[in-house]
């Protein structure tokens, strides 16, 4: 504290007590210093804030009028230092948070409630079915502070934390062959219309469907790029084609969809990403992002989608029977 402010907090204390001896029991000092003090503050002010006898102490008119401007800034000042501290702790501040799709439906809505319950005073707003490569370009212009995404192929100037694996699945029509199936291999894309995110290095969904086709060394008979997940899944319930998805895009239960197991392909990982500059509020939100992604993990559910009838075979459509 400033020697002006100290002074000012001293005065404050003594016109509260109208008192030398009990404002400086307050203060845990000496009498004589304190009175050297304000007198130094008024001296600072250039006017007489005390009358003092050896009877009393009052204020005066410019004591008075000191004193409610004094009170204001001594308030001022303290709800300054609260403020600065409560951000340096990462309890305060605007995050912006981009999220894939699929973990929008899913991881989000359990970390949203998580922030809200810990850090009650963090403003947060969502931009979700951000791709990849978007939310990377977001974070490293300042439009977001925090990305919810698949592994960016580019981690220049940012920090990755791992949140959990999601097992692929392929989402299908109701009314295909394949939805009498139990599970889905990636030869069963074979000549059928593939429906996906965006590529040319904007979504890493399309890049993991792209390499699971060229491993099993199957074509499809067309590629249909949609960006929002939401979407994707709507024109696979419009019986415009196959796609293949992060497990949590199941939260969608759209009617018309049934969801099989994708085996064969390994799972897909979801991050947190943030810029390399400490930034406590968003800290502190990874580290309650980190502990929402936990509590939902565990052995996974099954795969919803229509049981396969007995004796169930190859359908059309690429369908192989398993």
């Amino acid at each position: 504290m400033t020697d002006e402010l100290r002074r000012m907090r001293y005065f404050v204390t003594v016109a509260e007590e109208l008192h030398f001896g009990r404002a400086a029991e307050r203060l845990h000092m000496a009498q004589p210093p304190l009175s050297q003090a304000v007198r130094g503050l008024e001296e600072s002010v250039g006017a007489r804030l005390l009358e003092r006898t050896t009877r009393r102490v009052a204020l005066t008119a410019a004591g008075e009028a000191y004193l409610r401007h004094a009170r204001d800034v001594l308030a001022r000042v303290e709800r300054a230092r609260q403020d600065a501290r409560r951000i340096e702790a990462g309890l305060e501040g605007r995050l912006v948070v981009g999220c894939v799709g699929s973990a929008t439906y899913s991881l989000l809505p359990r970390f949203a409630r998580a922030l809200r319950a810990e850090l009650t005073s963090v403003d947060l707003a969502v931009r979700g079915e951000m791709l990849t490569a978007d939310q990377v370009a977001a974070l490293r212009d300042g439009t977001i502070d925090l990305g919810l995404m698949r592994p960016p192929a580019d981690r220049t100037g940012v920090v990755v934390t791992r949140l959990r694996s999601d097992r692929l699945v392929l989402a299908v029509p109701d009314e295909h062959p394949l939805a009498r199936r139990r599970r889905a291999f990636v030869r069963d894309l074979a000549g059928a219309t593939l429906l996906t995110h965006p590529g040319g290095g904007r979504s890493a969904m399309f890049d993991v469907a792209q390499r699971a086709l060229s491993e099993a060394r199957v074509a499809p008979g067309a590629v249909q790029e949609v960006a929002e997940t939401s979407t994707l899944v709507t024109f696979v319930a419009a019986g415009l084609g196959l796609a293949v998805l992060p497990e949590p895009a199941r939260a969608l239960a759209l009617e018309g969809v049934v969801w099989l197991p994708l085996h064969g392909v390994p799972p897909v990982e979801l991050v947190a990403v943030r810029r390399d500059r400490v930034e406590p509020h968003v800290a502190r939100a990874v580290r309650s992002l980190t502990s929402a992604a936990a509590a939902g993990t565990g052995a996974p559910g099954p795969v919803a989608g229509k049981a396969a009838p007995s004796g169930a075979g190859a359908g059309s459509g690429g369908a192989t029977a398993s």
